[in-house]
């Protein structure tokens, strides 16, 4: 199986060759760098009139690609590190995300904005960050996050050529390395795929895309919790439901989302309906992040039926530089099974 790393470049160059239109800016991206985590490698070889390599100016970059798409082109924005989203809030929250309001619906914005985020490798509190929360409450902005089991190549192609409104595309550093997980690897593990409507594009049939996926222990009892997760904590997520199941015999089902704005909590909810008991599990801080969002939403839906309900995320500090201090602040997996063990 190909890594995520692989997966995602190898979406990439379809997309380039399969619509004239698409186009990539960024910092760094022309070969042989190819991008600081080689993402983008090869494109500016095998298409060196759609690749641009930019000064570095997130809010510049972010502006030139969203004019870009107001005129007809697919941009794809590659930001070095999910940190420097920050540079581009104005750019984000002022104005890509609203000009399809703003003009009545007669603009569209078909701009993928991907960026490597989260922590675990020593880079310190300013290239470390999981800051995704910081626009999941921004209406007109799609966030999509991918994770390892599926095909996140697959979300990365259909984002960029299949949906006329932004896309935030947050891909956590180490996931990049990891192998893409299908049925047949996860052998320990029963995996269900959720579908929503990704697609928006009539031309192209609007077929179904994977929101979120369901795995469980093969041959496990009723699941007696939830655990939702998404991107590189779902991998961690998952090795904590084999743990439970095969130490403790505590038997969880794990929901990884994968659209993370707007909010699509079916999956939780249906989970933690029969369950009662519900585990959110992120890398951001854990004030106001998303894994509140979920539980508020869940507890709003099911009252009473929801039985308990926890939550595992970063300390509200800076990452440290420090590897012994970031893995304290950073949440782990025996941060996931400990706060399971209390709950059930």
């Amino acid at each position: 199986m190909p890594s995520v790393l692989e997966a995602l470049n190898r979406a990439l160059h379809r997309a380039f060759a399969d619509c004239p239109d698409v186009i990539l800016l960024g910092e760094d991206v022309l070969d042989p760098y190819g991008g600081a985590f080689k993402v983008s490698q090869g494109l500016s070889s095998a298409y060196p009139q759609r690749v641009f390599t930019t000064p570095i100016s997130e809010a510049g970059i972010c502006g030139v690609g969203a004019g870009m798409s107001l005129r007809g082109l697919r941009p794809v924005v590659e930001i070095m590190f999910g940190d420097f989203l920050a540079l581009a809030a104005d750019q984000l929250i002022n104005h890509i995300a609203k000009f399809r309001w703003m003009y009545n619906d007669q603009v569209s914005v078909p701009l993928v904005i991907r960026t490597p985020m989260g922590g675990r490798r020593g880079y310190g509190p300013t290239h470390s960050q999981t800051l995704e929360k910081h626009f999941l409450g921004v209406p007109g902005l799609r966030i999509l996050a991918p994770n390892t089991c599926g095909d996140p190549g697959e979300l990365l192609y259909r984002a960029i050529l299949e949906t006329e409104e932004p896309i935030l595309f947050i891909e956590n550093k180490l996931l990049y390395l990891l192998p893409v997980q299908d049925a047949t690897t996860l052998q320990d593990f029963h995996l269900t795929e959720v579908s929503s409507q990704l697609a928006d594009r009539s031309d192209r049939g609007g077929k179904p895309a994977v929101s979120a996926y369901q795995l469980s222990v093969r041959g496990a009892p009723k699941p007696s919790l939830t655990i939702a997760a998404y991107g590189y904590m779902a991998e961690l997520a998952r090795q904590a439901v084999h743990t439970l199941a095969y130490q403790y015999e505590i038997f969880a089902e794990l929901v990884i989302l994968t659209q993370l704005a707007p909010f699509q909590g079916e999956a939780v909810l249906a989970s933690a309906r029969r369950s009662g008991h519900l585990l959110v599990v992120e890398e951001g801080s854990l004030s106001f992040g998303w894994g509140a969002e979920v539980v508020a939403r869940t507890a709003q839906a099911l009252g009473t039926q929801l039985q308990c309900v926890r939550r595992v995320a970063a300390q509200d500090l800076p990452v440290p530089a420090s590897a012994p201090l970031e893995a304290q602040v950073l949440p782990g997996l025996d941060d996931i099974v400990q706060q399971a063990q209390l709950m059930v």
